[in-house]
């Protein structure tokens, strides 16, 4: 694939709210950006499993996409985080601190990484900090529901994802290939 230049001027995105798709959304970026040539790097927060279609396809993007997990595959408990859950959290948050300064990404996902803050698994400074520090010229896109005025007013883009209908409400479970 011929390399593109990069981007001119990397903006601040996020997806939020409470409906499905946020992950969805980002991995098409993902898909369109290495399409143009761009470099991709997606951090999730959270998903320690790292057995999704999505990853496994973006995966064979490699080198010009590297998607790396970091969390437990049990889920967290507001205000009853474990001292793993947090450490795999820190440990996202200073990759991808690595990722917006190293100079060979273009776009930089952090996949979940509100839920992380929400969750009381990062401090919201520290996000805000690595937001503010990026090279001019890297995309960032943050996921995750419960987004802060702090970091909606950081953002150039928001999209809130809404649910209307979801199959669960009939006892459908999540699908291989669909919904993972």
């Amino acid at each position: 694939m011929t390399r593109m230049k990069g981007l001119e001027k990397g903006l601040i995105q996020i997806y939020t709210g409470g409906g499905k798709g946020k992950t969805t959304a980002v991995f098409g970026l993902a898909l369109r950006a290495l399409g143009q040539g761009l470099t991709v790097y997606i951090i999730q927060f959270m998903k320690g499993r790292g057995d999704g279609g999505e990853v496994k396809a973006l995966q064979r993007w490699a080198p010009d996409c590297r998607v790396e997990n970091y969390g437990e595959p049990a889920f967290v408990r507001k205000g009853e985080a474990k001292a793993e859950d947090v450490a795999a959290a820190v440990k996202a948050l200073r990759k991808a601190k690595e990722a917006v300064h190293s100079g060979q990404w273009d776009l930089v996902i952090l996949d979940e990484v509100i839920n992380a803050v929400w969750f009381e698994l990062l401090a919201e400074e520290e996000l805000l900090a690595v937001l503010e520090s990026k090279l001019a010229q890297v995309e960032v896109v943050l996921t995750g529901r419960n987004a802060s005025e702090a970091l909606k007013n950081k953002a150039d883009l928001i999209t809130e994802m809404v649910q209307i209908k979801h199959p669960y409400e009939k006892g459908i479970q999540a699908r291989q290939g669909i919904e993972y």
